[in-house]
């Protein structure tokens, strides 16, 4: 999609957010969250809620959600020496053996057999089998069984960095609930797809009773969600690669919306992704079924082929997701949007409010 050597200079991602609107934790209730809607072609804000969202859909419109799910990735490693090695697991490789990413890799070394989960409770063991560069580690972990089963055992939420968990006293049986979509099935995760945790069953029920089709991929969020930009232009950035499955039946859900001149609506910079990476060749307003890996970096000036409109949360500054909301709404009016959404106070990143772009 990307056109070869397209300038987009870092500093045009960059604005200035008070720390305390950075929400720490999540909304009361899912439902609770503000909802700022930036109509495209008239670059109108208006200030709503996130149970308007309903309200704002038209019937024949397609919502089309991310059904990955969140594994307590974070893990902390014992070495024979006492010495204590954070780390998160970032993909399985093949059965009992991982991709992790891990801290002080320096005094790591191939062949060392680290000590997995709490000294109290089960412990695996996790041989270092190969090193790659920036403390990526493939490793062995024994005995044989699930990641998802180890993690659900030894690993915590990996909540992103700027949530500090000695400001909100909550526990991770809370932030494992609350930092997952309500429809999550797919686990892989390492960060949520945060614009559909606003969602809930009620929502969803009365998305469907308005007359809109909801349908599912799969995008299992990875390291490169939390990858600083470290060049100065993002023609140059390398995004990390991102697993993907788009079912059939949702390639069919985007035929039979185009047919009835109904919207892709994408819920979650994640989704629009997998949409766009799979856009037909010829017919790029539908979408071709399938499963495998994307880098796709999406940064104005950029024609979109299949989201007509998308549900997102407020991003950081100098980051690859602001890149993809200011590419589909206009570098100006995201301006506009995130100047309004401060001065009103909206609550931003992983756990704040959202906004619909349509």
């Amino acid at each position: 999609m990307n056109e070869p050597h397209r300038s987009f200079p870092i500093h045009e991602l960059d604005y200035d957010l008070p720390a305390e609107l950075i929400a720490q934790a999540p909304p009361t209730r899912r439902q609770d969250a503000r909802l700022l809607v930036l109509d495209r072609r008239t670059g109108t804000l208006s200030d709503r809620k996130i149970v308007d969202f309903p309200d704002l859909l038209r019937p024949g419109d397609l919502l089309v959600l991310n059904d990955t799910k969140v594994v307590p990735a974070k893990i902390r490693a014992r070495r024979k020496s006492g010495g204590v090695v954070d780390g998160l697991f970032l993909e399985v490789q093949s059965t009992g053996r991982w991709r992790v990413l891990l801290e002080g890799s320096k005094r790591l070394r191939v062949g060392e057999i680290l000590a997995l989960g709490p000294p109290s409770g089960p412990t695996f063991t996790m041989e270092l089998a190969a090193y790659h560069d920036l403390g990526e580690w493939d490793v062995q972990v024994s005995p044989d069984q699930t990641a998802e089963e180890i993690l659900h055992l030894v690993g915590t939420t990996p909540l992103p960095p700027y949530i500090r968990r000695g400001v909100e006293r909550i526990d991770d049986l809370t932030d494992r609930a609350r930092y997952q979509t309500v429809y999550a099935e797919r686990p892989g995760a390492v960060a949520a797809p945060t614009a559909g945790l606003h969602l809930t069953p009620e929502l969803l029920d009365r998305i469907r009773t308005v007359g809109v089709d909801v349908s599912l991929v799969t995008l299992h969020v990875g390291l490169g969600t939390f990858k600083p930009i470290v060049v100065d232009d993002l023609s140059r950035h390398v995004m990390h690669a991102e697993r993907y499955e788009l079912p059939p039946a949702t390639a069919e859900a985007v035929r039979a919306c185009r047919a009835r001149k109904g919207r892709v609506v994408a819920v979650g910079t994640t989704t629009v992704r997998v949409l766009e990476s799979c856009a037909q060749e010829g017919d790029c307003r539908t979408v071709r079924p399938g499963v495998g890996s994307t880098s796709l970096l999406i940064y104005p000036p950029q024609e979109f082929c299949v989201v007509d409109a998308l549900l997102t949360n407020f991003h950081l500054p100098k980051s690859t997701l602001l890149a993809l909301v200011m590419a589909f709404a206009g570098v100006e009016r995201t301006r506009r949007a995130y100047a309004h959404a401060i001065e009103q106070r909206y609550r931003f990143f992983s756990f704040g409010d959202a906004m619909l772009i349509i």
